[in-house]
């Protein structure tokens, strides 16, 4: 029973999370700021997933043939290299070191 309690929860809380979204004064998020912040909040979310999925396992901090994918990644993207290269670059150095190592 208290699992379905927490479904119930969570379901009010987003909804109550839409209705209060709904009721911000258009005067608010036309706002230089506002507008900054809400351009730049995926992308600040998006790393901060990708930064704890990479760099994390059972709760410890973890660097492996999955942070040498990243860097591999990251230096591609430096050389302003396509973006399937950038993937296939990350994918082909993390492949590597897997192998290297196990």
């Amino acid at each position: 029973m208290t699992v379905w309690i927490a479904i119930g929860a969570t379901a009010a809380g987003c909804y109550l999370l839409k209705l209060v979204g709904l009721l911000v004064p258009a005067g608010v998020l036309e706002r230089p700021l506002v507008r900054r912040l809400s351009a730049l909040l995926p992308v600040a979310l998006l790393a901060a997933l990708t930064a704890q999925q990479t760099f994390s396992a059972n709760g410890a901090l973890v660097l492996d043939a999955r942070g040498a994918g990243v860097a591999a990644a990251a230096l591609a993207l430096v050389l302003r290299a396509p973006f399937l290269v950038v993937v296939g670059a990350a994918v082909a150095v993390t492949a590597v070191v897997r192998a290297l190592s196990g």
